[in-house]
Order: C-alpha cells, then structure tokens, then sequence
C-alpha cells in the first residue's frame, strides 16, 4: 500500500482531541491507534512530572552544534542525549551525574499494548525519550538508528497539541506522508518500516485543556 500523499489533506484543526476513531495504516508494518493511550493520560502526566523532578528537561547541542527546539528528558535503563561528541545512549544523565530515572509502570504497560496492538508482541523497551515542544518547535527528518536493538519496534505517544507527523521513506529524499496526531494517539512502526525517516512540522498554536500550549511525545525503544 503507498501512503505518499495520503494525509495530504487531511486538517488537524477540527478539535482539540481530534475526531479520527481506530487504527491508520501509514505503512506495512506502521500504525497509528488513535486515541489509544487517552484514558490513562493523567496517570502519564503525572509520571511525567515525576520524571522532570529528577531529570529535568534540557535543549540539547547536536554535533553541528544546533541547538534543538525541542526540550528533552529520559526515563529507564538508557537515554538518548547529544552533543558535540556525537549521538548515544547512557545510563547516566550527563546533567545530574546520576542514573536516568526508571521507567514508570504506566509508561511500560502503555508501550507494551500498544506494541503488540499493532502487531509487535513482546516489546519490552529500556529508553523513553520524553520531549517537550512548543509553538514553532519542530523535528527534522532523521533515522533511529542509534539502537542496538533495530528488531523491536518503535512505540510513539502524543499528549497535548495536535501535531503533523512526517513519515517518510528509506532515504530522506523520499516523499513523506503528512500524518496528524491528536492527544492519546499512539504511532507504532516496526520490521521494513524500523528504518523509515520522520519527523514533526512546526507545531501551529492550538493550546489542549490539559498542557496549554505544550505537546508532549513519549518515544519508547529498545536500545539497548
């Protein structure tokens, strides 16, 4: 099945919590489940506020030395970070000096039914990104491939301001599908699609009742 143009024109101004029910192909082995993790939303804000207390959101330097628009933190046994030296996982946090916090039981559940929801029994991941956008903050095309792990999937989980997701191809020149995402919807991509570029557009100013004017993704992997 070929999604390239598919979301094109799709609008992502039609509610707060978006008005799409079910499951979205964007792939052969991609999905979205929308609104999946919408009803344990406030169990995750606040394990995401616990999250912050000890590792608290940071903009980080690329190896270009960009700084990214996009706030971050971590939870489990790894974190993805970046600097000047390069993209890489740890299991400390190089702010703090100490362990990343571990992943809380709700996150894990979550990435786990989702996962499998989409066809990808089993997953267990070790790393959630956690990042914050705001108006105008946005995520260039980019691989996950710093995992070690490239047979587990990727489980990715929107809270608060609608989103377009771009989801591409396996080169980043090819065409990309404009995927909106509301708060609760949950992206799962796996096997042929691992490999796929995306990314996220500006985010336009659409405030949710529960973050304002903020958008929180919690990315979960198997890194390690």
């Amino acid at each position: 099945m070929s999604t390239r143009g598919l979301f094109d024109d799709m609008p992502i101004d039609g509610g707060i919590d978006g008005g799409i029910d079910g499951s979205q192909e964007i792939g052969p082995r991609a999905r979205v489940l929308r609104a999946f993790a919408r009803p344990v939303a406030g169990e995750l804000l606040k394990a995401i506020a616990a999250v912050e207390r000890i590792s608290p959101f940071r903009h980080l330097v690329t190896p270009g030395g960009y700084t990214m628009s996009v706030a971050m933190t971590n939870c489990g046994a790894l974190g993805w970070t970046s600097d000047r030296r390069g993209y890489r996982y740890s299991s400390i946090d190089p702010e703090t000096g100490t362990p990343w916090p571990a992943m809380p039981d709700v996150m894990r559940r979550l990435a786990h039914d989702a996962a499998a929801a989409a066809g990808f029994e089993r997953f267990e991941p070790d790393a959630c990104l956690v990042n914050r956008y705001v108006p105008g903050a946005k995520l260039s095309l980019h691989q996950d491939k710093d995992e070690q792990d490239l047979d587990a999937p990727i489980v990715s989980v929107s809270l608060g301001m609608p989103a377009v997701f771009l989801f591409g191809g396996l080169r980043r020149d090819d065409p990309t599908a404009k995927v909106p995402l509301f708060h609760g919807d949950v992206a799962v991509w796996g096997a042929e699609d691992r490999l796929r570029y995306h990314g996220v557009m500006a985010l336009k100013d659409h405030p949710h009742p529960d973050l304002g004017s903020h958008r929180i993704n919690l990315t979960f992997r198997k890194a390690g």
